[in-house]
C-alpha cells in the first residue's frame, strides 16, 4: 500500500499495471456463483456482471489487449464482445482467484475503503445516466457510452485503492478549503492530476481508441458530451441535490436530450412527474 506519491506518471502507470487490481466483493461473489454452473452461462450474462464494476471492466479490456491481435482489439469496444473473444471457460480460468477491494482495504484503511466505494458508486450512477440518455438519443451502441462513463474516473479509483492515505489527503484539502479546485488538491498531493495519470494509463493499457475518445475531455461530439454530462451530474449530486452547479447541468442535459431543464429534473427523479388524467379518461361534469 502506497503512503507517498510516486515520482512521475510513468511510475504510477507501471504500479497499476504490475499490481493485481482488485474488484468489488459483490462481483467476485457473483462470478463464483456463476462458475459453479459454467455450462449454463453465456457471454451476455457475464458482461452484465462485469459492467457494474469499473475495475473488473478495466481488467477484462486489459486481458483482451494481452491475448488479442491489434486489428481485433480495435473491434472490441464492449464488454460483451470482449467476453465473446475471450470465451466463457477461459474467462473463468483467468479470473479464478480475484482479490477484492474490501479485503485489501479492511482494517486500518477503513476510511479509504469508504472513500473508494463512494467513488465507485458515483461511477456506477454516471454509467446509468449515460446509458439512459444514450437510449433516449437512439444511440446505436449504448454499451460503449455506458462503459466510457464507468471508466471515466478509473485513475481516481485506482489511486484511492492503492494509496488511500493520499486519496484522503486530497479530500481533506478540499473540505478545508471550499474554493480549492479538485485538480489543485491533486497536484498539491500527487504532483499531477488524476487526468494526467489516466491519459497515459488508457494509452498504455491499449483501451480501444473509441473508448479512449469517449473517456476524453474534449466533448467533440454528442456521444462524448453524453458521457461528460453523466459524469458531471453524478459528481455534482454525490452529496445530495443542493449543489448550485446542478442548475447548469439540467440546462446542458436538456439541450443534449432536447427537453426542458424541468423535464430533466423529472426524468432523474429530483422532481415528481406532473399529475395528469389517465389517457382516454372522461371527466364527469360537476
Amino acid at each position: 500500500m502506497l503512503d507517498h506519491p510516486l515520482p512521475d506518471i510513468n511510475a504510477w502507470v507501471s504500479h497499476f499495471s504490475e499490481s493485481s487490481v482488485p474488484v468489488l466483493r459483490a462481483t467476485k461473489r457473483r462470478l463464483d456463483e456463476m462458475r459453479q454452473d459454467m455450462d449454463e452461462v453465456d457471454a451476455r450474462e457475464l458482461s452484465l456482471v462485469v459492467i457494474q464494476d469499473p475495475l473488473m471492466t478495466a481488467r477484462v479490456f486489459f486481458l483482451t489487449q494481452a491475448i488479442g491481435s491489434r486489428s481485433l482489439q480495435r473491434d472490441i469496444t464492449t464488454v460483451s464482445s470482449a467476453v465473446m473473444m475471450i470465451g466463457v471457460e477461459p474467462f473463468f480460468k483467468h479470473f479464478n482467484d480475484l482479490s477484492t477491494i474490501e479485503g485489501l482495504l479492511k482494517g486500518r484503511h477503513q476510511h479509504g475503503l469508504l472513500g473508494v466505494l463512494q467513488i465507485i458508486r458515483r461511477a456506477q450512477r454516471a454509467a446509468d445516466y449515460a446509458q439512459e440518455w444514450a437510449i433516449w438519443r437512439n444511440d446505436l451502441n449504448m454499451e460503449e457510452v455506458r462503459i466510457a462513463a464507468l471508466l471515466h474516473d478509473i485513475a481516481e479509483i485506482l489511486v484511492w485503492t492503492f494509496a488511500p492515505d493520499l486519496g484522503q489527503e486530497i479530500r481533506a484539502q478540499q473540505l478545508a478549503h471550499s474554493t480549492l479546485r479538485s485538480s489543485e488538491a491533486q497536484i498539491n498531493t500527487l504532483g499531477m492530476t488524476f487526468q494526467d495519470i489516466q491519459d497515459e494509463l488508457v494509452r498504455v493499457w491499449h483501451l480501444p481508441e473509441l473508448l479512449q475518445n469517449l473517456i476524453g475531455s474534449d466533448n467533440a461530439n454528442l456521444r462524448q458530451h453524453n458521457v461528460a454530462l453523466a459524469v458531471r451530474l453524478a459528481r455534482h449530486s454525490a452529496n445530495g441535490w443542493n449543489n448550485p452547479a446542478l442548475q447548469d447541468d439540467y440546462i446542458d442535459i436538456g439541450q443534449l436530450l432536447n427537453i426542458s431543464p424541468e423535464a430533466v429534473r423529472q426524468r432523474i427523479g429530483v422532481d415528481p412527474m406532473p399529475a395528469r388524467e389517465a389517457d382516454g379518461a372522461e371527466v364527469e361534469p360537476g
